[in-house]
C-alpha cells in the first residue's frame, strides 16, 4: 500500500536538500492551512577546524573550571547519597581549588 503525503517545504529547505545537506527540523500539521509543514531548524553549521569557544583551565575534584571570552565558568556535580554535610564540605573544597587555580594563573601571567 502506498500513501502519498503532501508536505509544504520552504525554498531554502529544498535548496539545501538539492546540495545534499542534511536538513533537521520539525514536521507538524498546520491547522490554519490544513497542510503538513516542515520547519527547518536555524542552526549554524560547523566548519572544519571548529574550535569550541571555551578553554578548560582546570579539572577539579568534582567538576571543571572553564574560560570563555567574557566568563569564567565553574561546574560541579555531587551524588545525592553523600548527604548535605559532606556535599557542603566538597563544595567548599572545590571552591578553594578553583580559587587556587585562578591565583596560580595570575601569578604565572604577571611574573
Amino acid at each position: 500500500m502506498e500513501v502519498i503525503i503532501k508536505i509544504k517545504l520552504n525554498d531554502s529547505v529544498i535548496a539545501r536538500m538539492k546540495k545534499g545537506e542534511y536538513v533537521q527540523g520539525s514536521l507538524h500539521f498546520d491547522e490554519k492551512t490544513g497542510e503538513k509543514a516542515f520547519t527547518a531548524y536555524a542552526r549554524k553549521s560547523r566548519t572544519t577546524g571548529y574550535v569550541p569557544s571555551y578553554k578548560t583551565i582546570a579539572e577539579l575534584e568534582n567538576g571543571w573550571l572553564k574560560e570563555t571570552k567574557t566568563l569564567i565558568i565553574r561546574r560541579e556535580a555531587f551524588q545525592k547519597r553523600l548527604g548535605s554535610p559532606r556535599i557542603m564540605a566538597q563544595m567548599d573544597r572545590g571552591n578553594q581549588q578553583a580559587k587556587d587555580v585562578l591565583i596560580d594563573r595570575e601569578i604565572i601571567e604577571f611574573c
